[in-house]
């Protein structure tokens, strides 16, 4: 791909901005998407610098926001009229967070942040991917899905207005979510020049500094686990993999994990009808936005 231009949202730390460093010293032009636009800049600082490059940008973003998003493609199709790739980098997960959050919008953060957000942004920019020869989307899961292998999206209370929410339980559930809709994007797309494909993150380093409300027993935890994790950059390899190599070109609908390995996401996740039944669900969250059945 000859001088792709690539949106990846949460690009100011962590994964994203190593992706968007990769990216950017391949000769890319990146946008990053970001909520804090202080952050963003000085993210755009260290990504241009240590790139060597200065083809890096940013838009100011908050995916828990329908006018966010609105404003933010607005002002990407002002400069650009296609789109070679869009990673789904940016996910709600503060672990410090007893009780739930709610959007402008009304509604429970993690949700409106992790699966409706994506889904909102990739259907604005449908049509900039459609301009590109190869235009790719590229979403974001979790290993820790391995964990709760019974899981399943609560198709009747996503926002667990009935109870039982743990910010555990609404990351995991948007997760279980987005490789389902990565699974509808593919079928959608299947006779376009466009793909969908979903990587599983394995165990990251963080910067615990983020989270200063948690126990000390999970600061404990998180230093613990950090011992057996990969490295930001190590994890950015497989999503400037997936986004730029020809190889991947020929997938769609497909997983991956840390090692550019196709996996498996589970019985649950690939049903028709469970699939069908999520995009019912996110369609009357979107009905502006016309979610094809």
């Amino acid at each position: 791909m000859s001088d792709p231009i690539i949106l990846i949202t949460g690009g100011n730390s962590g994964i994203g901005k190593a992706a968007a460093i990769k990216f950017a010293s391949q000769g890319a032009k990146v946008l990053i998407a970001v909520r804090n636009p202080e952050r963003g800049k000085e993210a755009i600082s260290d990504i241009r610098k240590k790139s060597e490059s200065n083809t890096s940008s940013m838009l100011t973003m908050d995916l828990s926001s329908m006018n966010s998003i609105r404003a933010a493609c607005e002002e990407f199709q002002k400069t650009n009229t296609r789109l070679d790739c869009l990673i789904h980098n940016a996910a709600d997960f503060d672990i410090g967070r007893k009780m739930p959050e709610y959007s402008e919008d009304g509604i429970e953060k993690i949700w409106a942040t992790n699966h409706l957000g994506p889904v909102r942004l990739t259907k604005l920019l449908e049509k900039e991917l459609a301009r590109s020869d190869k235009g790719r989307i590229i979403t974001i899961a979790s290993k820790g899905l391995m964990v709760h292998p019974f899981l399943k999206v609560r198709m009747d209370d996503p926002e667990f207005k009935k109870g039982g929410y743990s910010v555990e339980k609404a990351y995991y559930q948007s997760k279980l979510a987005q490789i389902m809709y990565t699974y509808w994007l593919a079928e959608k797309y299947q006779k376009t020049s466009i793909t969908a494909n979903c990587i599983r993150v394995t165990n990251v380093r963080i910067d615990i500094s983020r989270y200063p409300n948690i126990s000390p027993i999970a600061k404990k935890l998180y230093a613990w686990k950090s011992k057996y994790s990969i490295s930001p950059p190590q994890m950015a390899e497989v999503y400037v993999w997936l986004a730029t190599s020809p190889e991947a070109r020929k997938y769609s609908g497909e997983y991956f994990d840390e090692k550019c390995r196709k996996v498996s996401s589970g019985k649950y996740s690939k049903d028709p009808k469970n699939i069908h039944e999520l995009m019912e669900i996110t369609g009357k969250y979107i009905p502006e936005l016309l979610l094809e059945k």
